[in-house]
């Protein structure tokens, strides 16, 4: 039985950290339990002081679990940070933060990787013990590291985004290790699932966040293929990133930072696209079927009506037969 308020459909979404774990959460409290899926960008996982860390599967998780920082944006709320002060004063490295729960987090998957488990199998039993009614799965359960090409060299990612705080210059990101991993099955089996709702490319950077998902050999063509609406929402409004490096990385790369830009990166992939209130002009000149609402999520209460919208949007591609 479908609880009252909530919608039978089934949904998969496919998201990086902050920005998508926003909409994923909508989608979540929107659906009836157990009708989400979360494909999870890991080219941002490294290893760090022996630890295997999975910043996007994190964020995500934390955040359905209604467990995130939603100040920070990131990591757990209530955190202490004794672990990091007793690391700085041995000397330690201290760039890349570590909360003292958090750790538990880090410690457990590192444990369980080495012992044999899967990525997939550790994120969702870990999930389930902190009662999220969703499937969360990684992308690939095979190691794929996303590099940022700079003035100064490549770097790996965290050092990128954390360590330099984005300030390089970016004229190229590649994707190591991807053109030997694998798509996750479940993952590749709910791309060619006839019964979904809707495929949902979240609001996260789609250059940094989304195509390390679409780089793993198979993804891509799997999206083409889906028989349920793809629908995208952009992370650009007004000529600016909602969060984060985008808007940045567009204008280094050579690109407006336009929701069309954002279209043509998709091209070939979506049946629909979702632009904020902000960008309505332009929806007539784009050339794929086009949702005017506002894409924003402050509240809690825009993630859950961006994630109705979402839903309303894949019904009527349905009808008119874009899908």
């Amino acid at each position: 039985m479908v609880p009252e308020g909530t919608s039978d459909a089934r949904v998969l979404a496919i998201c990086g950290g902050i920005g998508g774990a926003k909409l994923a959460l909508g989608l979540y409290r929107t659906l009836a339990p157990g009708r989400l899926t979360v494909a999870i960008n890991t080219g941002d996982d490294f290893e760090h002081l022996g630890l295997h860390v999975s910043p996007d599967i994190d964020t995500v998780t934390y955040t359905l679990a209604g467990l995130n920082d939603t100040h920070r944006g990131w990591g757990l709320a209530n955190e202490s940070w004794g672990f990091m002060a007793a690391l700085q004063r041995l000397g330690g490295e201290n760039w890349f933060l570590l909360g003292d729960q958090d750790l538990a987090t880090h410690v457990q998957r590192t444990l369980r990787l080495k012992a044999g488990e899967t990525l997939s199998q550790v994120t969702s039993d870990l999930a389930t013990r902190l009662g999220i009614e969703a499937r969360l799965l990684p992308m690939s359960d095979d190691s794929v590291r996303t590099i940022v090409g700079t003035r100064d060299g490549p770097m790996a990612f965290q050092r990128y985004f954390v360590g330099e705080q984005c300030r390089p210059a970016v004229n190229e990101i590649s994707f190591e290790g991807a053109s030997k991993a694998r798509v996750q099955p479940e993952v590749l089996a709910a791309l060619a699932d006839e019964t979904l709702a809707a495929i949902v490319i979240c609001p996260s950077n789609p250059y940094l966040s989304v195509d390390p998902i679409l780089s793993v050999p198979g993804f891509r063509a799997a999206l083409e293929a889906a028989p349920a609406p793809v629908i995208a929402i952009s992370p650009i409004v007004g000529g600016r990133a909602i969060k984060g490096p985008t808007a940045k990385i567009m204008t280094e790369l050579g690109l407006p930072v336009t929701v069309h830009a954002v279209a043509e990166h998709y091209r070939g992939l979506l049946d629909g696209l979702i632009i904020d209130n902000a960008d309505a002009a332009e929806a007539d000149a784009l050339e794929v079927p086009v949702a005017v609402t506002g894409a924003v999520m402050d509240t809690l209460e825009d993630r859950d009506r961006l994630a109705r919208a979402v839903l309303d949007f894949a019904a009527s591609l349905r009808l008119r037969g874009t899908a």
